[in-house]
């Protein structure tokens, strides 16, 4: 699924009404799906449903959810920024609709009354044109409305946050314990929807519905964490419209798409060997955490080469592996470990380095990335940050090899400061993955994974349960683990950033957002394959 800035759907809706699919035909079905969304939470009839409504498209898109939902039989209240006067509002007066516009409820009565009786509030003030400070009316209105829902919310015993983001293709999960429901057209009035900037007044929803594609915005902090959950609602446009635009949302139809097959005349060796290299005496878990989620994610044989002090410590914790003991000096790997890695590593399919090495094993790093080549590569953690202490360092990794960064990470191989990166995160990795050669994984919520092509995508995942030690070992050894089987490095990337993801969504409905360990999200990766297939 593509991901747009405002300029590119502007295009996209103005070239689909020039070919016969009006506005106003887009408005109907954007109305229309919105209406669905709210429906799909729970009965509508005798339920109080307010309609903030602004004077352009995204009221108009408002109304039409009114009239849809007024004829399903909800109680709906429509208040206007501005008097309008256009086809869908006189069928809501038609249907004697409750309708109140601000400029004659100078002290805001009415809106306050709706506001502490009503089940949900729809925000259709402001749509993706609108990237001004919020001011005069429709901030007093806002800003009344931000009031009563915090009054009404902090009455509420239980108050559950909402879960951003999902996978468009999910269902909507049932709210539970937050009155009034907050529903957004596009998404809460204040967001820039090409900088994520949000205005301080906006009213932070539970459910946005944006319509054809989600929008560059909706990806970036601090809008993002107020957009709630996502919905990419269509709305009829020809999707060939949007084939020039390079930057995608990962989806399950595009990874199902990608998933290496699985024959039943396989054996191991039909889905790969992983050599995973690793670990110190400060990080023993680091290791098994990678090389679990590598079979896990399907490779067919992993052997682990970590420092010969650790092994036994290691090798407790793990029955499935082989296992590779190296030399090490005081805990980490030593220089003289590289020829004895060389003489095995030749016959694996892919090999992981990094997770849990400490940058005590610049030696072995140093040495490693020089003579013969090495087998394809994922380069993690701290394989990472000692590269970066190596001039033109991309020069000497085989091309190309996938690397895993998280934004501090990014910073020490670019010399960015965290700021800049995050500024930018999809532009920043575009630009270095064409630099060096290589893909990146750009970590964090909302990850982003760019080739030297200039290909692009983003995740659907923005999930604090994630934020958790051994996370990043998970993630790469499912990217291994996809590698291995035979994908190329930036379809490797995409599918298992989006097995970790999904394994991490998963995770955090049942356990909750706290409290998730890295070791959770294992057993739930063959869950989320076989979901996906």
């Amino acid at each position: 699924m593509k991901i747009v800035t405002v300029e590119q759907m502007r295009r996209i809706e103005a070239a689909s009404d020039a070919s016969g699919h009006t506005y106003a035909q887009m408005m109907e079905l954007a109305g229309g799906a919105v209406a669905r969304v709210i429906q799909s939470r729970g009965q509508v009839r005798a339920k109080r449903i307010l309609f903030l409504i602004g004077p352009g498209n995204n009221g108009g898109d408002g109304l039409v959810c009114a009239r849809h939902l007024s004829d399903a039989g909800a109680e709906v209240g429509v208040y206007v920024l501005k008097p309008r006067e256009d086809a869908h509002l006189i069928a809501l007066r038609e249907r004697s609709v409750f309708m109140a516009a601000m400029p004659d409820d100078p002290l805001q009565r009415n809106l306050r009354l709706w506001l502490g009786n009503c089940d949900v509030i729809v925000d259709a003030l402001l749509g993706t044109g609108a990237s001004r400070p919020l001011s005069g009316d429709l901030a007093k209105l806002l800003s009344v409305a931000a009031d009563e829902v915090t009054a009404r919310r902090a009455k509420s015993a239980d108050i559950v946050a909402p879960a951003w983001p999902v996978s468009p293709s999910q269902p909507c999960q049932q709210q539970q314990g937050r009155s009034p429901l907050i529903v957004a057209v596009d998404g809460p009035t204040g967001l820039n929807y090409d900088s994520g900037e949000l205005d301080s007044l906006a009213l932070p929803a539970d459910i946005s519905v944006t319509f054809a594609y989600p929008k560059v915005g909706h990806t970036r902090f601090p809008g993002a964490g107020a957009c709630g959950e996502l919905i990419v609602a269509d709305i009829g446009t020809d999707p060939a419209l949007a084939n020039e635009i390079d930057l995608e949302l990962a989806d399950p139809a595009l990874i199902r798409s990608w998933l290496p097959a699985r024959p039943i005349d396989a054996h191991k060796g039909t889905f790969g060997k992983v050599m995973i290299v690793a670990g110190s005496i400060d990080y023993t878990g680091a290791p098994v955490l990678a090389a679990t989620a590598a079979y896990r994610a399907g490779a067919g044989l992993v052997t682990l080469a970590t420092p010969r002090s650790i092994h036994a410590i290691i090798s407790s914790k793990i029955n499935e592996a082989t296992f590779l003991p190296l030399p090490d000096q005081a805990g980490a790997l030593s220089e003289d470990a590289v020829d004895e890695l060389r003489e095995r590593i030749d016959s694996y399919s892919v090999a992981l380095i990094g997770p849990g090495l400490t940058t005590n094993a610049r030696s072995f790093i140093d040495q490693l990335f020089r003579g013969k080549p090495l087998p394809p590569l994922v380069l993690d953690a701290d394989a990472l940050n000692i590269l970066a202490q190596i001039e033109r360092w991309w020069l000497r990794v085989p091309a190309p090899a996938v690397l895993t960064p998280h934004p501090g990470e990014m910073a020490r191989l670019t010399g960015l400061s965290r700021e800049a990166i995050d500024s930018d995160r999809v532009g920043i990795a575009i630009k270095f993955a064409r630099l060096w050669g290589h893909v990146v994984v750009l970590k964090g919520a909302f990850s982003v994974i760019a080739a030297p092509d200039g290909r692009s995508i983003v995740m659907p995942f923005a999930n604090p349960a994630l934020a958790t030690a051994g996370s990043g070992d998970v993630l790469a050894g499912t990217i291994t683990a996809m590698r291995a089987q035979g994908l190329n490095a930036y379809e490797a990337a995409v599918c298992g950033a989006y097995l970790h993801g999904t394994a991490g969504e998963m995770a955090r409905r049942e356990i909750g957002s706290a409290g998730v360990v890295a070791g959770d999200l294992l057993t739930r990766l063959p869950l989320v394959l076989k979901s996906i297939r």
